[in-house]
């Protein structure tokens, strides 16, 4: 019998394809008329509901569910947002989520297992505020909590550290706690944010116990076309205007990938920095560590990623594909991806690394629920 779970704020339906065909999928939700034909296209529509979180009722959720995901939204915790936390318009919907975890408490089917996903900003929000306010209300429903900060650069090449937050209705298996921190994937950050939090969620924290692979050993350069789909190419004049934005540091790393007569790919993204003299400038900031930035939404243009391609002499410049940041995202090749491109560059930049939710299934989702999982067999 197949574990079961609800998704909300299901994007593409990324928490779906990270759980997989061995778990099964009773009810998802987004809101965003875009995300939801993508998840249509994809998953089906037979289990979907397109819709305000806050107008979802319990009654509207079938059967049970093992498993309830939340990767609320990160606009008013991330440090591009204004800091509203979860008092604001958009990461302020979570609780619109919890008041159905608590309605499906009062009928007896509260989930065992609740994972939350969302930037590392989380920890630091309102000085701690919102991580404690989040712990404090998994506790008072009797959740064990831990969280974890993972980075999809240990799975797929690209920097995406992100806080998971893990509550489990009733006492974990001591083989998957700890009594102490991994730094690991128990950062400074999170050790602090932990020390802050209130008398309840303090008294039913836990340590994940998790053991983390190497980093990934696929490298950027390996998810690049030569000619991929829905992008072109920059002229030469659009290029050498990237590398007039450059600061002295950053053209030098140009130059030393021109060195190695090698193809070296390197990731671009374009941000506003001030100099000595106080006066702000738009900065083209390259990195050759083999692996792609943090990909987000495309508010502006200023957010697109763009890639740089060096090989001896040669140096060429574009925006990244819809299909290179989808496969940054773990979404297999024949994921149906919106036609825009800022739509497909959304979704991707928007979701959750399909390698960092599998991982999470194998190494603690599944691992919690195998002695419920055998007694629903046996009986």
């Amino acid at each position: 019998m197949k574990p079961t779970f609800y998704e909300f704020f299901a994007g593409g339906g990324m928490a779906k394809l990270g759980l997989g065909d061995s778990w099964k999928c009773l009810f998802a939700n987004d809101f965003d008329p875009m995300k939801a034909k993508a998840y249509v296209a994809n998953h089906g529509a037979d289990h979907f509901h397109e819709g305000d979180v806050a107008k979802v009722e319990a009654s509207q959720l079938p059967g049970y569910a093992d498993l309830i995901w939340g990767s609320f939204p990160c606009q008013d915790l991330s440090l591009a947002g204004k800091g509203a936390g979860l008092a604001g318009e958009r990461s302020g919907v979570f609780w619109s989520f919890w008041d159905l975890v608590k309605q499906l408490k009062v009928e007896g089917r509260a989930p065992k297992i609740v994972a939350l996903e969302n930037v590392f900003g989380l920890l630091s929000a309102r000085r701690g505020g919102d991580f404690n306010a989040i712990c404090e209300a998994l506790a008072k429903e009797g959740y064990a909590i831990g969280a974890m900060v993972l980075d999809a650069a240990h799975f797929l090449p690209q920097s995406r550290p992100r806080v998971f937050i893990v509550g489990y209705l009733g006492e974990p298996p001591k083989m998957l706690t700890s009594a102490l921190p991994d730094p690991t994937i128990h950062p400074e950050r999170l050790r602090k944010a932990r020390s802050a939090l209130g008398k309840a969620a303090a008294a039913n924290w836990v340590w994940w116990r998790m053991k983390m692979p190497a980093a990934s050993n696929t490298a950027l350069v390996d998810l690049i076309e030569d000619e991929p789909d829905g992008v072109a190419w920059h002229g030469v004049e659009e290029t050498r205007r990237l590398l007039t934005m450059m600061t002295p540091l950053n053209l030098a790393k140009v130059q030393g990938a021109q060195l190695t007569r090698k193809k070296m790919v390197g990731a671009i993204y374009k941000r506003t920095r001030m100099d000595a003299a106080g006066v702000k400038h738009q900065r083209a900031e390259v990195r050759f560590d083999d692996l792609a930035g943090c990909l987000r939404t495309p508010g502006g243009g200023s957010s697109r990623q763009s890639i740089i391609v060096v090989k001896g002499n040669s140096v060429r410049s574009r925006l990244l594909s819809p299909r290179e940041a989808a496969r940054l995202m773990g979404l297999p090749e024949d994921y149906k991806l919106p036609a825009k491109y800022n739509d497909a560059y959304h979704l991707a930049g928007d979701g959750v690394a399909v390698d960092v939710v599998r991982h999470l299934r194998e190494c603690l989702f599944e691992p919690l629920l195998r002695k419920r999982l055998s007694q629903r067999c046996a009986a």
